[in-house]
Order: C-alpha cells, then structure tokens, then sequence
C-alpha cells in the first residue's frame, strides 16, 4: 500500500437499519430506521461508530469531507440517511464502488464476492444478522459486523486506487478483472 504525506479527508461509511424492506411493507426508504452508522476516517486513520441518537454529530464530519467512499451508499445508504438529515447528501462529492462496478460490467456484484477475490477475505455475515443483533440489543456484534464491512470497503477502495481494478468471481468459478478509476470526479 502507498503512504501519502498530506492525509485525505475521505471518509468510508456503511449504515446498519433497525428494520428491513420486508418490515415495511416494500422499498421503502423512507420508513427504514439507522441502527448505526460505521465510519473510517482517513484523515485520523481511525474508525468510529454512531448509533442513532449521535447522528447530529456525524453530520458536520460528512459536510466536511473531500468525499464520501461506500459501497451501494448511492442505492441504500444515502436515502436512508437522508430521513435524519436536514440536507441531501448526495451534494457531497461520493465514491459509490458498486456503481462504478455497475457501471463496468452492466449488473451488479455483492461487496462480499468482490472482497472474497480482492483481498482474500469476506464480509463477517450479511445485513439481517445486523438487524438480529439490533433487535436483541448485541450492540457490540453490530458494531463490530458494521465495521468488518466499513475495513472491506476501505481495503477495497485502497486496492482499486493502487491497481486501477478489483476482481470477482462469478457463479462458474471464474475470476474477472472489473477495471475502473477511484480518482475524484472532476467538474
């Protein structure tokens, strides 16, 4: 991995809900609730949780990041994010790494399948084992499963930056290079 001097102000997140679609009745985001919300931050290369009663605290650190790095934050995490927010964080610049996926091979991979054959490891479980552990009150498991998913996607993204791709493997075993620029948008 490459060290830099000057130390970015990116940040990487992933949200964990107390409900699912299922619980609501369909796609609904606006009926989802945050259980947490995990995040690293580049700028003190440390990483933090935020359960939904900090959530104002979370806000100016996000104004105030070059740019926002997840993965399907485009698709699920902004909208829900945004019942709590006075604003629209889709006007903060964003990396959403399964859109650029998305857009290079024309469907969709899950973070654990790309992490599984980018970095040799997985995620620690899938999204309802978060809302379980939100239900029974396993505050420290969710945590934890929070930011397994929040170390995945940085690495990934780390990964992506140095090689200028990430790999997937598909159902018939075959591993495939996705190539595509994590560089910041410019305008």
């Amino acid at each position: 991995m490459t060290h830099f001097l000057i130390m970015s102000k990116e940040i990487v997140l992933d949200i964990e809900t107390q409900n699912t679609f299922e619980d609501v009745g369909g796609w609904h985001h606006d009926k989802l609730r945050i259980s947490l919300i995990g995040v690293y931050f580049f700028e003190t290369d440390t990483y933090e949780t935020f359960l939904e009663p900090d959530l104002p605290k979370l806000w100016p650190r996000l104004e105030q990041a070059d740019r926002i790095i997840g993965y399907n934050q485009k698709g699920f995490d902004n909208p829900v994010m945004n019942n709590y927010y006075a604003g629209d964080l889709n006007q903060i610049p964003q990396l959403d790494l399964l859109e650029k996926i998305h857009q290079t091979l024309g469907y969709r991979v899950k973070l654990d399948d790309v992490a599984k054959s980018t970095l040799g490891m997985g995620k620690s479980g899938h999204g309802l084992q978060a809302v379980e552990f939100w239900k029974e009150g396993r505050l420290q498991e969710l945590a934890d499963y929070c930011l397994q998913d929040v170390r995945v996607t940085k690495e990934i993204y780390e990964f992506a930056k140095e090689h200028g791709h990430v790999l997937f493997e598909d159902r018939m075993g075959q591993v495939h290079e996705i190539a595509f620029s994590v560089a910041p948008e410019t305008v």
